[in-house]
Formats: C-alpha cells, structure tokens, sequence
C-alpha cells in the first residue's frame, strides 16, 4: 500500500516539490503521524506533530481546505520546524487535506518547495493529483499501523 504514497511524491515531484510527507490524522491522540517521507533521515516515518488549535488546523481539518504557503514568513507560525525545512532548500509548503467520502479528513499531504512555488495553477494540479489518489490513498492509510 505504501507505493500509494510513493506514486504520489514521483507525480509530485515531478511538479517541483522537493519535500513531501504523508501523515495521518490520528484525532484520539492529538497527533499527526507520518508514514510517508521523502527525507526519511530528516523527517522519519516514525515523527509525530501534535494537534493544535490554530488557522491551520481549522483550515485544514475543520474545513478540509488546502492550506498554501508560499514564504516562510507565510508558514513559520505554524511549522515549529520551519528552520529545518528552510536549511532543506524549502521555502514554501501546501498541506492537502485526505478525506473521506463523509467528508473526515483522515490524512494530509505535505508539500514543500521553492518560495513562491505554489501558484494558483500549481495548487490545482496537486490537488487534482491528490484528488485522483484518494481512493489509493485512503487504502493505504487505513492499512498503516499509524490509522
């Protein structure tokens, strides 16, 4: 199931991202779990993020709307780790929300990149990307050891 989110970061890749994690959301723990990365020394599959109550969370979560940042300035107040993903060449970040068909969102799918990378254009095509994996995606995570 993991080629899921392998297929994912080559398509994603491909459109310039060069940091890409897949979390899951994990509500009854207040944590995000990440079980897809494309830095596995930086960022381990084994990471966690806590649950907080902020724009992004409710954005992202409550919504389940994308959130896209194109500078650090822009993410900074809500990546505590925004110095680490700056020292990896990233600049900019959008989080893609992973829903089922109720709506929930069960995951999130991190991109990370140049400043300035997302364009509105941009943003749809991984969205679209997103969107067409779902299916795969939510395979994928309901067969992680993190679900």
């Amino acid at each position: 199931m993991a080629d899921a989110f392998a297929d994912l970061h080559a398509a994603a890749a491909a459109l310039g991202t060069k940091l890409f994690t897949v979390t899951v959301h994990d509500p009854e723990a207040h944590l995000f779990r990440r079980a897809y990365t494309s830095h596995p020394i930086d960022y381990p599959t084994s990471g966690t993020k806590p649950m907080v109550e902020d724009d992004w969370s409710r954005l992202v979560i409550g919504e389940g709307r994308s959130f896209v940042a194109n500078t650090t300035a822009a993410f900074a107040p809500y990546f505590p780790d925004h110095e680490l993903i700056n020292a990896l060449g990233c600049h900019s970040a959008m989080n893609i929300p992973v829903k089922r068909g109720d709506g929930a969102v069960v995951g999130t799918v991190n991109l990370l990149s140049d400043a300035n990378h997302f364009t509105s254009e941009k943003a749809a095509a991984y969205e679209a990307l997103v969107d067409e994996a779902t299916p795969a995606l939510l395979r994928a995570i309901a067969a992680s050891p993190l679900a």
